[in-house]
C-alpha cells in the first residue's frame, strides 16, 4: 500500500506508525501526547508480539520514535539527519535523550521509523553508532525506512483505514516538481526578457480589494508588491510565449493544486501572508532547485505573480470595483 507519506502531516505520521506498532509490538503501545517528548513518541512494556519475530521477541521496555520529512526522496544518509561527526542533525539530537531513558533503566529497545531510503550500509552504521552512543546493544536498535514500511503497509493494510488517511484531511501540502521547472526555466530565459508594463489583468479587483478579501494584512501585501510587482510582466511574457506552452500547461496544473488545496484548508490559517509563507517554506524544503539563493527569489515572484493575476486566493467580483 502505497502513500505519499510526504503529504502526510507529522502527527498522521505518528498515528501511523504507533498503530502499526500496536500490531508489531502489541495492542498496549502508548502514544504519547504533542509536546517534548524526551526522545520518545510511542512505548511499549511487555513482549513483542512479532518483533523481531515471534520465536526471539523483544522483552522489556520498547521506545518507539517516528521522524518524518515532507522532503520527496530523502534518505537516512544525508548529513541533515545522521552524521558522525556533527550533533546538531536530526539524529545528533536524540542521541542524549535516548541515552538518558537507557542510564535511568527507562528504554530497553528502541525503535526508529522515517519516510526515508534506508540502504544496508547507512543501517549498520547508524545502529553501530547508536549502540555505541547510548549503551544499547545493536540487536536492540531497529530502523526502518520506507521498504520496510511498505512491506510491513502490505501486510496489515488495515492500519492505514485506523489511521484515517484520508485526503481531504490531509495538511496544506503541495507538489514542487512543476513549479521548479517552470522557475529553472524563467531562470535560464530572465535576463533576455523585455522589460513592459506591470498591467495588472484585466477584468480583475483591485489590489486592495483582492488582499481584503483574503486576509492578507496590509504590511505584507505592501512588501510583496514593492519587490516582486516588476517581476510579473515577465512571467507573464514568458509563460504566454508558444515555445513556452508545456511549461504554461506546468504553471496551470501547479495553479489547479495549489487553488484546490488552498480552498479545502484555508480555515487553519488566519491570514494569506501564513498561507503564502507556508507555500515558501514548504517548497524550499522539498525541492533542491527551489532551495538556491537565485531561484528561491524568483519562486517567490511567481507566487506573487498567482496571487496578483488572481489565479490564487479569492477573487471576488471585479465589476464592484
Amino acid at each position: 500500500m502505497k502513500f505519499a507519506y510526504e503529504d502526510l502531516s507529522d502527527g498522521q505520521f505518528e498515528t501511523l506508525i504507533v498503530l502499526l506498532c500496536q500490531r508489531l509490538l502489541g495492542v498496549s503501545v502508548q502514544a504519547f501526547a504533542k509536546g517534548p517528548d524526551g526522545g520518545r513518541d510511542a512505548k511499549f512494556v511487555g513482549t513483542a508480539e512479532l518483533h523481531p519475530s515471534m520465536t526471539a521477541p523483544w522483552v522489556g521496555t520498547t521506545i518507539v520514535q517516528a521522524k518524518h520529512t515532507n522532503g520527496y526522496n530523502r534518505n537516512f544518509s544525508e548529513s541533515d539527519f545522521f552524521s558522525t561527526s556533527a550533533a546538531s542533525t536530526v539524529l545528533g539530537k536524540e542521541i542524549p535523550r535516548i541515552k538518558k531513558l537507557r542510564e535511568a533503566k527507562q528504554l530497553d529497545h528502541y525503535m526508529l521509523f522515517a519516510n526515508r531510503r534506508l540502504a544496508g550500509n547507512a543501517e549498520t552504521e547508524i545502529r553501530e553508532y547508536m549502540a555505541s552512543r547510548c549503551g544499547i546493544p545493536t540487536s536492540s536498535i531497529y530502523l526502518c525506512g520506507l521498504e520496510q514500511l511498505e512491506n510491513w503497509l502490505k501486510r496489515f493494510p488495515e492500519v492505514a483505514n485506523e489511521a484515517d488517511l484520508d485526503p481531504v484531511d490531509s495538511p496544506l501540502i503541495v507538489s514542487s516538481d512543476h513549479l521548479a521547472e517552470v522557475v529553472q526555466a524563467l531562470a535560464r530565459h530572465k535576463d533576455s526578457a523585455a522589460a513592459l508594463l506591470d498591467d495588472p489583468p484585466t477584468p480583475r479587483v483591485t489590489y486592495e480589494r483582492k488582499n481584503a478579501l483574503n486576509n492578507m494584512s496590509a504590511d505584507y501585501a505592501k512588501v510583496q508588491r514593492r519587490k516582486y510587482l516588476k517581476e510579473t510582466a515577465q512571467v507573464r511574457v514568458f509563460l504566454a510565449a508558444p515555445e513556452n506552452l508545456d511549461l504554461l500547461r506546468m504553471y496551470e496544473s501547479v495553479v489547479d493544486e495549489f487553488q484546490l488545496k488552498i480552498v479545502a484548508k484555508r480555515k487553519d490559517y488566519q491570514a494569506f501572508d501564513e498561507v503564502m509563507e507556508y507555500l515558501v517554506n514548504l517548497l524550499v524544503n522539498r525541492d533542491p532547485v527551489l532551495r538556491q539563493h537565485a531561484h528561491k527569489r524568483l519562486m517567490r515572484a511567481v507566487l506573487f505573480y498567482m496571487y496578483w493575476n488572481c489565479d490564487i486566493g479569492e477573487v471576488g467580483d471585479a465589476s464592484a470595483d
